[in-house]
């Protein structure tokens, strides 16, 4: 439950960043855009993720400070334009929350994550039916459209395939998954060697597509499974940049046999 003093904490922030854009307030601030301040967005995002995955909790503690202030920063310069503010933003969620959990709001019940999931998608689609009542469009808005098209395209590839799901346009286990992924690396591996630069590329992101719907199968996040590789990778190489170091050597000095024996050591320790 938030109290009074979290509140009053909240409403400094955003008559801090209110401050800051003022016609006497930052240079730096006022001059700020939406779209200039979007890479600060995704920047305080991952930020945060690192955190997470260091296990660092005070910075966690600080990076969601941090990411909270871009959502004041907006709402600001929203604001400013007249088309929302804070409160409407907050108003927003509050609503969305409520909608979207009536077997804790309202009359439905739900005794597992499927049960959960099911009422979300009924509720979700609910929403677009409205949406789409309230578009001057005539054509029919698409199951999709909703996805947003500037998402990282892993995190695009993971909802377009979930929702194509729901409607049963999908595998019915993960080996078939795995068939189709063994379909698209023979289908890659021809147009690497024969193909053309867009026929290789298109081959290549057919073939992270069902890489993500295997994740999907297997429920394992992507992103969070390549993060760790990513980590992995750092870890090892760094293992071979200081065993190397210790004869006064870096790996552009090494061998490639060498830093893989390395690599090795470094998978056992």
């Amino acid at each position: 439950m938030i109290n009074g003093d979290t509140g009053e904490k909240f409403q400094a922030l955003v008559d801090l960043m209110a401050r800051l854009r003022a016609p006497d307030g930052c240079p730096w601030d006022r001059e700020q855009t939406f779209d200039s301040i979007k890479p600060y967005l995704l920047e305080e995002t991952y930020e945060v993720m690192d955190a997470i995955d260091t296990r660092d909790w005070p910075s966690l503690g600080s990076e969601l400070g941090d990411l909270l202030l871009q959502s004041v920063f907006f709402a600001q310069m929203a604001s400013e334009q007249g088309l929302f503010n804070i409160g409407d933003s907050i108003d927003a969620i509050n609503r969305k929350l409520v909608r979207r959990h009536p077997h804790v709001f309202g009359e439905q019940t739900a005794e597992t994550e499927a049960d959960v999931r099911k009422i979300w998608s009924e509720v979700k689609a609910q929403e677009r039916s409205e949406e789409k009542a309230r578009s001057d469009e005539n054509k029919p808005a698409s199951l999709l459209a909703s996805v947003p098209r500037s998402l990282p395209a892993l995190v695009e590839a993971q909802q377009i395939s979930s929702r194509a799901a729901q409607t049963g346009f999908d595998w019915d286990s993960p080996d078939q998954v795995v068939d189709k992924l063994h379909e698209e690396l023979a289908e890659f591996k021809e147009a690497a060697h024969s193909g053309t630069r867009e026929e290789i590329e298109g081959e290549l992101g057919d073939l992270l597509f069902v890489l993500v719907n295997l994740a999907r199968f297997v429920k394992v996040d992507p992103e969070q499974a390549l993060r760790k590789s990513n980590a992995k990778f750092r870890e090892r190489f760094g293992y071979i940049e200081r065993k190397l170091a210790e004869t006064g050597r870096a790996p552009r000095d090494s061998t490639i046999t060498e830093m893989e024996s390395l690599w090795q050591e470094a998978k056992k320790s």
